[in-house]
């Protein structure tokens, strides 16, 4: 049984590796997502035990479990369970980083000197140049004060849920203050997955990316160079995750008191329903979007400040019909047919900002892959993309990686396919807009700290550099953030509409 399309919103995607049998087939052992409508029950691992399940994980700010069953008719059972709004079968879902499938004859960048040959990459780093009017912004707030001996004072830290962090990077390790492990031991099996809470070592690279935007302080400079990061991992080594996984770490980083979150992670839940294979059992992934929304409210609730990507489909977020569409389109060879209505997350939980991706090139078009909506779109960043002769033509083989965006990777993998670069790597997707206005949110807190979430937001908004049409609008939202203007209040002509995402049916 598919439960969920989630991924990483780069040149990473999830792939299904593993299906669960729908109720009345012969699964294996699958996991399952549930909901309880108020508080979980103190007698919960005995109402689990009695209905033919095993309980992995605990939530109880946001009353949900993770359990594990092999018992046909498990999600049956719980229908006689009182106090359960809502459960969902999960699935197996993969981290795919491979060096990219359809390179054709694009070239890698081979013209940017390798780290050990160049004091700075400044030069290189167009995006963060103009959000921060070349850099400007630094002179007034970084996130941090550096002290003589080279330590820093962190006045913001930001949380990274994603696929870990390479701690030992000369440009992140000043500004990294600590990070948690979700992934559980033995996960999928793996031996290597020890459940150590410490080992968030990063495996794939993308959230050593995703941070250097953020607080990188080297020979690449981030958005707050001083601010403070937690790398939360949701990765396992064989490049699995798990919402519940992801609803923890949220939870976490909200206990370990983060001013805000980046999220580079989004996905499609099935608010109506779905079937496989046949149209006898019907599925929803309600349980999913539930456990998300109390996990972004009690982080909202908190002080914390969300970030998210906007997604990499190229969508309009506000036709769910469109979203059904593209779901039955991409997984319907797995047997799954989606219906009625469907929503990007956590992009469309209310409660985040929500952000698409701007370009080099084009003041008036947002990259070819980003997602869109004007009700879903809060703001803009630069997430790069292949170039405006790509935008023109389609045509693979004339992609330009340049117009990617350049940020830490890491020092002990392999260089990715864009460049010949160790350490460092250019990538596009909203993964790499989202940190931005990450780093910008945490550059207002360790400058304004006793501002609230909404007051965040609408100070990004406010100041946002219009794109696009006139005003907000449904490509760039309020336009593209800068952190220059918001920390001197510079405004727009006018204050963009603060969007109110819908809530569940």
């Amino acid at each position: 049984m598919y439960k969920k399309l989630l991924s990483l919103v780069a040149a990473i995607s999830l792939i299904a590796t593993t299906f669960i049998a729908p109720a009345g087939a012969a699964p294996t052992k699958s996991t399952y997502t549930i909901a309880f409508q108020q508080q979980i029950p103190s007698d919960y691992d005995l109402i689990i035990s009695k209905a033919g399940g095993k309980v992995l994980r605990v939530l109880p700010e946001v009353s949900g479990l993770e359990v594990q069953s092999d018992n046909p008719y498990f999600l049956d059972n719980l229908k006689m369970v009182k106090g359960i709004q809502a459960a969902d079968v999960a699935m197996d879902l993969k981290l795919d980083m491979e060096m990219n499938s359809v390179t054709a004859n694009a070239q890698p960048v081979t013209d940017i000197p390798q780290g050990d040959q160049i004091a700075s990459y400044w030069d290189y780093q167009w995006d963060i140049q103009r959000i921060t009017h070349n850099g400007d912004s630094y002179a007034l707030e970084t996130g941090g004060v550096e002290n003589l001996d080279g330590t820093v004072i962190h006045k913001a830290v930001v949380g990274i849920i994603d696929s870990g962090i390479d701690f030992n990077h000369p440009d992140l390790k000043p500004n990294i203050v600590g990070g948690q492990n979700f992934v559980p031991a033995n996960a999928e099996g793996d031996l290597t997955e020890t459940g150590d809470p410490n080992d968030y070592r990063d495996r794939f690279g993308h959230g050593t990316h995703v941070a250097g935007f953020i607080a990188s302080n080297g020979k690449m400079k981030g958005t707050g160079p001083n601010l403070g990061i937690r790398a939360y991992r949701i990765f396992s080594a064989g490049g699995n995750t798990s919402t519940s996984w992801i609803i923890e770490a949220i939870l976490q980083a909200t206990k370990d008191k983060v001013d805000v979150i980046n999220m580079s992670v989004g996905g499609f839940d099935s608010i109506s329903r779905y079937t496989y294979l046949d149209d006898k059992n019907a599925y929803n992934d309600v349980a999913d979007a539930l456990l998300y929304r109390r996990a972004i409210q009690y982080a909202v609730n908190h002080n914390v400040t969300v970030i998210v990507a906007a997604g990499n489909e190229s969508l309009n977020l506000n036709n769910p019909k469109e979203i059904t569409n593209y779901m039955n389109q991409a997984y319907g060879y797995l047997g799954l047919q989606f219906k009625g209505a469907a929503r990007q997350v956590p992009g469309q939980i209310p409660g985040v900002i929500t952000v698409s991706s701007s370009n080099q090139w084009s003041k008036d078009k947002i990259a070819f892959y980003s997602n869109y909506g004007s009700r879903s779109i809060d703001v803009a960043a630069p997430g790069g993309d292949n170039g405006s002769i790509y935008a023109q033509t389609g045509d693979l083989n004339l992609r330009d990686f340049h117009y990617h965006t350049l940020s830490t990777y890491p020092t002990y993998l392999e260089p990715y396919y864009t460049s010949n670069l160790r350490g460092y790597a250019l990538l596009q997707g909203t993964s790499m807009a989202s940190p931005k206005v990450a780093g910008i949110a945490g550059v207002i807190k360790a400058h304004n700290p006793g501002l609230t979430p909404a007051q965040v937001t609408a100070l990004i908004q406010q100041t946002a550099v219009d794109l696009g049409k006139p005003g907000t609008d449904a490509l760039f939202g309020a336009g593209e953030a800068n952190i220059y203007n918001a920390l001197t209040q510079r405004t727009i002509s006018q204050a963009p509409h603060i969007q109110q995402k819908g809530s569940l049916h």
